[in-house]
């Protein structure tokens, strides 16, 4: 492997494992300088030790970085290309990955005695403002409770309180992971990922790019989450597939040339169906 591909494989873990070079340089005990040359493809043959840290701190398996071949005989499976050409999918959490909607809101009504239908019309009002990043939590639960007008609408505890897992969609995730590179692509509140992930409710999975609006800075279904989405599957458009059960966001995933499957929440089991046949290879 030539330098400069070296460098873009370095740069792209760094920025899968969600991490500035400066956070990086620190993590992995080296220069500003030495990473910036590095990432350019600027030094010729990088030890393997500087590689291995970077590899240590970004989660990435250093031969995954260094380009070696497969080992014979070696039980990781190499990854495949559906007949569709799909090479990399992303899933949507809220509605594809776990279920809240209803369940959150109901919840929120019981305690505060506000209808859910009023609470749910505020939160649709005010989330992207929160999943784009521009509300805090904070912000974002003070705001909803001013125009209720009661105290102490307190959306985290509603959502993880109330958030299952898919039926399914563990078993599938699994399954899609050992053939295909996956991601998240979601659009949520700071830190409600990790959390899911933390509890189990999300597929534990190796889930190769991480895209949280909050972090981007937006949300779907704006073209900017899915030029960082495509820049970190490091795949041509028509090799990614899209999952959400949200019609625009997959509209936006289609104009930016991706591929997309609607996923039915009040139907997971048809969905996964419909799933394994796009990704037969």
């Amino acid at each position: 492997m030539d330098e400069k591909a070296l460098g873009k494989k370095l740069q792209l873990a760094r920025k899968r494992a969600g991490l500035t070079q400066q956070e990086l340089c620190q993590k992995a005990g080296l220069s500003y300088s030495t990473l910036a040359k590095i990432e350019r493809g600027a030094i010729r043959s990088p030890s393997v030790f500087t590689v291995a840290s970077i590899a240590t701190a970004t989660g990435t398996i250093l031969e995954d970085l260094l380009g070696a071949e497969q080992n014979v005989g070696s039980t990781t499976p190499a990854k495949k290309r559906s007949k569709t050409g799909v090479r990399f999918v992303y899933f949507d959490v809220n509605g594809t990955l776990v279920r809240f909607h209803q369940r959150g809101f109901t919840a929120a009504s019981q305690e505060l005695g506000v209808p859910a239908d009023i609470i749910e019309m505020l939160f649709w009002r005010h989330n992207d403002g929160l999943c784009s990043g521009r509300l805090s939590l904070e912000q974002f639960n003070h705001t909803i409770s001013q125009e209720l007008g009661v105290d102490g609408f307190d959306w985290h505890k509603y959502y993880i309180d109330n958030v299952q897992s898919m039926p399914g969609m563990d078993e599938l995730v699994r399954w899609v992971a050992e053939n295909y590179e996956i991601g998240i692509l979601s659009n949520n509140a700071p830190g409600f990922i990790d959390e899911l992930k933390s509890k189990g409710l999300v597929p534990d999975a190796e889930f190769k790019a991480v895209v949280d609006s909050c972090k981007v800075g937006a949300a779907k279904p704006n073209p900017k989450i899915y030029e960082a989405a495509q820049d970190l599957a490091a795949m041509e458009a028509q090799e990614i597939l899209l999952i959400d059960d949200t019609g625009p966001f997959l509209t936006a995933a289609d104009r930016a040339g991706w591929q997309v499957l609607w996923f039915d929440e009040d139907d997971p089991k048809d969905s996964i169906t419909c799933i394994k046949q796009h990704l037969e290879f």
